[in-house]
């Protein structure tokens, strides 16, 4: 007689596809059939890796901030402090991050430059 193999949790009979996790959102691209859309995707696209080149510049900037007011270095440190204060400020008009997101962070900055 036929014995079918044990079924493991996720492959019940009759069960719908799961949606795929967010690791595969990333991999897997549905084309899009509208020409409007075709050209949103493109757009999206370009600010996507605009807004990360832009991210990644700051974030450097506020951590040589850091580094250099954790080695107790003032002058060092208060020039990164200005330079990650204009990033944030170019960050903010090109609409990478929202105006009091920079706010908060030029503050922290400030403080801790006149903690030195």
């Amino acid at each position: 007689m036929f014995e079918a193999p044990p079924l493991s949790s996720h492959e019940w009979p009759g069960e719908r596809a799961r949606t795929p996790t967010a690791d595969q959102k990333d991999t897997q691209f549905d084309m899009a059939n509208i020409k409007s859309q075709i050209k949103r995707n493109k757009q999206n696209e370009k600010a996507h890796e605009r807004n990360k080149a832009v991210k990644t510049a700051l974030k450097s900037a506020v951590r040589k901030f850091r580094e250099a007011a954790e080695t107790g270095d003032k002058e060092t440190a208060l020039e990164a402090g200005r330079l990650a204060a204009k990033k944030l400020d170019k960050a903010v008009s090109k609409g990478v991050i929202h105006k009091n997101q920079a706010a908060n962070r030029k503050s922290a900055i400030a403080k801790k430059a006149a903690s030195l």
